[in-house]
Formats: structure tokens, C-alpha cells, sequence
């Protein structure tokens, strides 16, 4: 079987991420998959799948399209809107050239199935009607709250032969869309080789966030995510600003870590804008900013209690099963898709999404309560050794793929 995967950006997200660890399993799984990936952005992700043994390929998007997203038009008013309709003025010839082209790239492949990674390569999956090919659709956001891409997508529905959507809020939501296409709810995976405990952190969070290093028995707490304004950076340093507020002498130091990902523009906090609100706070060097590191898992292991705030519903939430996996303990937003596997008390403390306060009261619950700590870490990894192995994940992706070749 012959598999192309579409992704939009060749930098390394969440979404990419997954990707990866797909890929790596479905090697393993099936050594006779014949596994290849275009990406429209240059960056790290074609040269991890090349080493994975992808045909990887940059099959690059001009800048306007590149740019191009609706995602910063939730909740804003027409002004918005109307900035980002004029926006759309050269799309329509630059996607008829990028369409000659993909469809010509997949044609040479000539791939049994198209994995389509992202909501811009969805959309892109119209330059291949005609081709034999079966059409998966990676479902990771919530494709009712954005405006445009639901009806664009509506009416290219049915392109699609599945749908998967990586939790069961994003399969309902996506189901209420695209009509008439079967969703299947696929859970993200990680590698929990890769991301387990380790006797001590081998990481210098201080040094990475250019603070000087703070004395023995200090608590890190951490927010791992790109700067999207939905990851609730700000709602992080609320809360702890309240909590040293509220308990001026306990040991704790705050860290960021990540940095700005997509280049769609409005949806993102600057470094600037993170810096200035610390300031404002009166959080200077209580709170450090450690840029993207390509290596996660020693990040996890270094902080005490890790936070997932994210101010929206977030349709899966990859940090939060990395840090599970690495028997972190762990505050995290209900509303993610990842919480639907996951118990409140037992292997996580579960917050409402957008709720400083409530992020305050669970870190002082947390911070104070080594026990407690403990305790959640435990359960928390066997947690993400059962429910989000990449190994569990890649095995029902492949069993898709093998249902749509044998016509299911």
C-alpha cells in the first residue's frame, strides 16, 4: 500500500508531532507500506520523516496562502471580517497554480491512499478529483468555529472517504459538517519510550530562559505551547500572579515554554506582548520564557507540575500525553480532548477552560501537597501507556487504511 501524506507546514507542531510518530510506527507495523509526505512550508518535519524513511517532499505554498486562515476571526466583529475578505483577493489564481501542481506531484506518487493532515491540504484535496485515490481527512480543530473553512469544506465533503477526528468532541463536531462522510475518532499517540520518567531533570529550565538559577527546592511550573492566543498564556500568568499573591514565600518558579508556529496573522501573543503582561504583573524573574525546543521530553521532566490552560475547548492537547507520559503531575482544561480519557483526582486535576482562579486554587492545592504530587504522577503514566500510545494509535490508523482498500 502506497500512503501520501498532505501537511500544510513543515514546521513541527502538535498536529506534526502525531504525524511523525505515525509514520514511525506504521514502518514498524507494515515494513511493506510505501510511506511519502508533501508539505507546503519548509522546516523540521522533512527532515525527521526522511529519517524515518519518508519520501519527503517541500512542495512549497506562496506566502499569501501560506498566511492565509480564519482561525483569528472567532469571536471578532465584521471589521474583521471584511479586513480578511480583502485578504482573499489573490486566492483564488494562486490556488489554481498550487492545484495544477499538487495534483501533478500526487498523480507521480500515485498513492493507494491521501492522508491529508490539515484543514489548508483538505481544502487543496479538490486539485485531485478524478485520481483513484482514497481521500482521509485529519480532522485536529473544531470545524464548526470557523466560519469559512465550515462551509468551504461542506461542500467539498464528499472528496473525502473518511474522516478522522483525533477526539470524540472534534468527531461530533466534524460530523455536524461533513455530512454524509464516516468519522471515526482516533486518539492521538506519543511515544511513550521516548516521553517516560527519568531519575532527574537533565535540563537547565533557568539558563534556557535566560534567569539566573533559582535556589535548591524551588517548584517549576510549566505551560508547554505555541504562542496561539487559545493556549492561555495570559490566563497562566493570572494565576500566578494570584498565587504569589496569596503565598508570597513558597518556593515556585513559572516558565512558557514555546514560541510563535503559524503564520496565519492575529492569532498569536508575541514574545513582546508575553514580556510586557510579566512586567505588568510584577512576575519579573518569577516567570521565564524558554523558546521551542525540539526536545520536549527533558522540558517535562524538569518541571514539578506541569499546566495545560487552554481559555477554549482544544480538540485533543498532544502536551498534555507527553507530560503524562513522562509521570508529570498535571493541571489541565476540561474541555480538551485529551480530558475525555482522563479523570479528575486520579491522574490529573481538571480546571474549566479560561479560569485563572480556578488554575490558582489547583496550583496551591498542587504545589503544597508533595502526596498529591505523587500520587497524580503515578497514575498519570500508566494513564498514557494505556490510552495514548503511538503504538495504539498507529494500529488503528492502519486498520483505516486497510477498511478503505478493501472497500469499507
Amino acid at each position: 500500500m502506497r500512503v501520501l501524506f498532505l501537511n500544510p507546514v513543515g514546521v513541527v507542531g502538535g498536529a506534526e508531532r502525531a504525524l511523525l510518530d505515525l509514520m514511525a510506527c506504521l514502518r514498524h507495523l507494515d515494513p511493506r507500506l510505501s510511506l511519502h509526505l508533501l508539505a507546503g512550508t519548509p522546516g523540521p518535519l522533512l527532515d525527521e520523516a526522511r529519517a524515518l524513511g519518508v519520501d519527503a517532499k517541500l512542495l512549497a505554498l506562496p506566502p499569501a496562502l501560506s498566511a492565509l486562515g480564519d482561525s483569528a476571526l472567532r469571536g471578532r466583529g465584521p471589521r474583521e471580517a471584511l479586513r480578511f475578505a480583502r485578504s482573499l483577493a489573490p486566492a483564488p489564481l494562486l490556488l489554481a497554480d498550487y492545484g495544477r501542481t499538487l495534483r501533478r506531484e500526487v498523480a507521480n506518487v500515485q498513492p493507494d491512499v491521501v492522508h491529508s493532515n490539515g484543514i489548508k491540504t483538505h481544502l487543496l484535496s479538490a486539485a485531485t478529483t478524478g485520481l483513484r485515490v482514497k481521500r482521509v481527512w485529519h480532522i485536529h480543530d473544531f470545524l464548526g468555529e470557523r466560519p469559512l473553512v465550515r462551509r468551504a469544506l461542506k461542500t467539498l465533503a464528499p472528496l473525502a472517504s473518511v474522516a478522522i477526528a483525533n477526539s470524540g468532541a472534534v468527531g461530533e463536531d466534524a460530523r455536524a459538517v461533513l455530512r454524509g462522510v464516516p468519522i471515526q475518532v482516533v486518539y492521538n499517540g506519543v511515544d511513550v519510550e521516548r516521553f517516560a520518567p527519568a531519575p532527574q531533570a537533565c535540563v537547565d529550565l533557568d539558563a534556557l530562559a535566560g534567569l539566573p538559577r533559582a535556589p535548591d527546592g524551588t517548584l517549576r511550573v510549566g505551560l508547554v505551547a505555541t504562542y496561539a492566543r487559545w493556549k492561555g498564556h495570559d490566563v497562566f500568568l493570572d494565576a500566578a500572579a494570584e498565587l504569589t499573591r496569596l503565598e508570597p514565600s513558597l518556593p515556585v518558579r513559572f516558565y512558557l515554554v514555546g514560541g510563535p508556529l503559524y503564520q496565519t496573522p492575529g492569532s498569536q501573543f508575541s514574545e513582546d506582548e508575553l514580556r510586557q503582561r510579566i512586567d505588568l504583573l510584577e512576575l519579573s524573574g518569577r516567570v521565564g520564557l524558554v523558546p521551542f525546543q525540539s526536545e520536549p521530553a527533558s522540558i517535562y521532566r524538569a518541571l514539578d507540575v506541569f499546566v495545560h490552560a487552554s481559555t477554549r475547548r482544544e480538540p485533543f492537547g498532544l502536551t498534555i500525553a507527553e507530560a503524562l507520559a513522562c509521570a508529570r503531575p498535571a493541571i489541565v482544561s476540561s474541555e480538551s480532548g485529551a480530558a475525555e480519557a482522563l479523570t479528575h483526582g486520579v491522574d490529573v486535576l481538571a480546571i474549566p477552560p479560561g479560569d485563572s482562579r480556578s488554575l490558582g486554587d489547583a496550583l496551591r492545592t498542587l504545589l503544597r501537597d508533595e502526596p498529591l504530587r505523587t500520587r497524580l504522577a503515578q497514575a498519570a503514566r500508566h494513564t498514557a501507556v494505556e490510552r495514548f500510545s503511538r503504538e495504539r494509535y498507529a494500529r488503528e490508523m492502519l486498520t483505516v487504511y486497510r477498511s478503505l482498500m478493501n472497500g469499507g
